[in-house]
Order: structure tokens, then sequence, then C-alpha cells
């Protein structure tokens, strides 16, 4: 049944909007006026699959993916209430849709509820929305349903997701303080560089003196920033966008994963992120009941990082040939050493569910750990790097006027 937006207005004159499901816009408006509205503007609404991106907008950051995760979190543990409270599925579809926190929740909601009662699971209905429902939840929510305990899985997916943001939000917070130093800093020397520095440089020209190298080195800088500044943007910009599309090879995505886990320290935190999230994924996983085999390919997509993918790819491929989980773990060089042997341990005492939770729980507090030592790190070197640069302008502006000065007293 499609999903309809409309825009009316009540006996009050007040304009009203909101959305609804309808076989046709003529049952639609008829919906409406039984609820006593006069009708301004009535659509419908694309629910299926998001459109690709463009090459000029695929690059750009998912701005409401926070957003999305949040609203998912928030529904997935009210669903799961609702049914361990009894509430059939449909039901329990229809009271999220009246307190759903957003337009876009809604009309999503609205057409998983349509497909449910016209007979199709709910794994399959969310599938049609992967913008929101990821691979990992749908085939959690499939295992849910072949096993019988869905309001179990929809909890642990919850607190799955919840420990991901926590997770997210640590390394964020990490990386936070230097961007916002990064940037600051790099607008501060661009208005003294383009804005300031010239004006007094060109009291300076005047006096019609020998320059000393650091101020002729500051006044070759100015004239080219000053002249070419929305080059050297576009080219900024452009680098950004080729950097991107450049990493949708995946032989390039590789490398750069590569790269970035040998950077000094800041590699160790985003291995010790991709290890948890492996961790936390795969533990979750077993225990909704989906299959091994399913799981690590659920996982590889998880990870967000080509070298940590491989090495599961690895992993599974010898899992087929009858090995164990831990053997080749131990054998990548990916994963730190210690993370194979617990999970020996847990697959050899039959509790690996439990052995990845605590796994998953001890690089938490090592991810914590490292963004300290990461900010501790970064924070001396950027201000370094600051009063490098301005120290440089300084001297390049004061040299000639000591000189000028020296020559007035002689």
């Amino acid at each position: 049944m499609p999903v309809y937006e409309y825009s009316a207005f009540n006996n009050a004159g007040k304009t009203i909007t909101g959305v609804l499901d309808a076989d046709s816009p003529k049952e639609a408006r008829i919906k409406l006026r039984a609820q006593r509205v006069h009708v301004v503007d009535l659509k419908a609404i694309d629910t299926g699959r998001p459109k690709p991106r463009s090459v000029l907008t695929m690059w750009v950051p998912e701005f409401r993916a926070k957003r999305r995760r949040s609203d998912v979190n928030t529904v997935t543990r009210q669903l799961a209430t609702l049914l361990r409270s009894g509430i059939p599925l449909a039901q329990g579809l229809s009271a999220l849709i009246e307190q759903a926190g957003s337009r876009e929740v809604e009309t999503v909601l609205r057409d998983v509820r349509e497909k449910v009662t016209q007979g199709a699971g709910l794994a399959e209905a969310l599938g049609h929305h992967p913008h929101y429902f990821n691979e990992l939840f749908v085939n959690m929510v499939k295992a849910g349903e072949a096993s019988g305990n869905l309001d179990d899985v929809l909890d642990r997916l919850a607190s799955y997701g919840q420990k991901q943001d926590r997770l997210r939000n640590k390394i964020k917070a990490a990386l936070a303080y230097p961007m916002v130093m990064i940037v600051f800093g790099g607008l501060v020397v661009f208005v003294l560089v383009t804005f300031v520095v010239p004006n007094i440089l060109q009291v300076i020209k005047k006096t019609d003196q020998a320059l000393p190298l650091p101020t002729r080195l500051l006044v070759g800088t100015t004239n080219f920033l000053g002249a070419w500044w929305p080059f050297v943007l576009v080219s900024v910009l452009a680098a950004v966008v080729v950097f991107k599309l450049t990493l949708k090879n995946p032989e390039a995505r590789f490398k750069w994963d590569r790269f970035k886990l040998r950077i000094p320290v800041l590699g160790d935190l985003l291995k010790k992120a991709s290890v948890s999230r492996f961790a936390v994924t795969f533990s979750t996983l077993l225990k909704s009941g989906v299959p091994v085999l399913d799981a690590l390919v659920i996982v590889r997509n998880i990870v967000d990082n080509q070298v940590l993918a491989r090495t599961i790819d690895e992993v599974r491929e010898r899992i087929t040939e009858g090995a164990d989980i831990a053997s080749p773990l131990k054998k990548s060089g990916v994963f730190p050493p210690v993370v194979g042997y617990m999970i020996s341990i847990g697959e050899q005492s039959g509790h690996l569910e439990e052995v990845l939770e605590r796994i998953a729980d001890a690089y938490d507090d090592e991810i914590e750990i490292s963004a300290q030592k990461l900010t501790s790190l970064i924070e001396p070197i950027l201000i370094m790097a600051m009063s490098v640069v301005v120290g440089f302008i300084v001297i390049a502006i004061l040299m000639p006027i000591l000189e000028i000065g020296q020559k007035a007293r002689k």
C-alpha cells in the first residue's frame, strides 16, 4: 500500500501536515475528509531503496546517519518491549507509528506495517529500507523469527546499536579536539597572511630597502594566496573528490586502510576499534542464532576496514575447509594474538559468545586509553606547529622594521 504525505487545513483554519497509507490518492483524500480536514497537497512517498548517489554527491557524508541510528535504536527497544508484553507485531508497529519521532520514521514504519499485514515477514519488510536497517539488522531479525525469540533478538539489537554509538563517540571525541585546532589555526593563519600582513608589508615596501629572506618569502606567499586563493580552494576540493572516488576501488581502499593501521598511535586506536566491532557483532549474531559462516559474511561488512575484512574472508575459507576460528586469526598478523587465544578458549569451552563479549568490553576500555594517548600526543605537536608558523610571520615582519629603526638612529 502506498504511503502519502499531505498538507491540509482543519476546521480551525490551522495548517496540518502528516503521512498516511492508502491504496490510491482517492482513498487517501477520503480518509482525510473523514478526519474533517481540507486537503491542500497530497503526494506519494517513495519508501523503497535509496537512490544511488551521483558522482558529484557520493562523497558527501551522510549527515543524517547519526539521527537514523538513534531512531532505529529507540524503535527497536520499544518494539522488543511491546512484543515481550504479548502485543501482536502489527499492533506493535501501529503503536510505534503513533509515537514516531519524525516524519521519515513514521513513513518507514507505515510501509513495514503494510508489508507485514500483507503476509511478509518482519525481516523481509525491513529489508526494503537498508538506509535504516542494514544487513546485520535484517539477518538477526530473520534468525529471531525462525527461532521464535524475536523480542530477545530485538533487545540485543538495541543494546548492540547503543554500544556501537558509544564506540563511535569515543573515537570522535579523540579526534574532535585536534581537528578543531587544525581548522581554527588554519583560518587564523589564512586571515593573517591574506588580509593583515599585506597591509603591513605595503608600508615596509615604501621604504625601498632590501628585504630580508624571511620577509621576501612571506611577501611571495601573500601575493600567491591573494591572487590564487580561489584556485587553491578549488584544487583542495577537487583533491578531496578524487580521493573519495579513488577509495571506491577495492584495492585502493585496502592500501589506504593498511596505511591507516600503520600510523603510530592512531593506527592502534583504529585497529582496537575494528577488533571491538568484530567481537561484539560476531557475538550478537551467534547469540541470535545466525550460523557461523553467515555471521562472518555480515561481520566482514561491519568492521569498516578492508585489511580486517580480507582476514575475515580468509578465516571463513579456512572454516569451510574444516579449520576452527581461532587458528586463522592467530596466523593473520592483523588480529592481536590474545584475541586468537581467547577465541580458542571460547570454542573449546562452548562459550564463544561470552568470550567475544569479554573481548569487546576489554577493547572498549583500551580504546579510551588509546584515545587519551592520541589527544595528549597531537595537542603539543599542533601547538608547536602553530607557534612555528606564527613565529615566522612575526619575525618576517619585525626584521625590516628593526632595520628601518636602526637606519633612523644612524
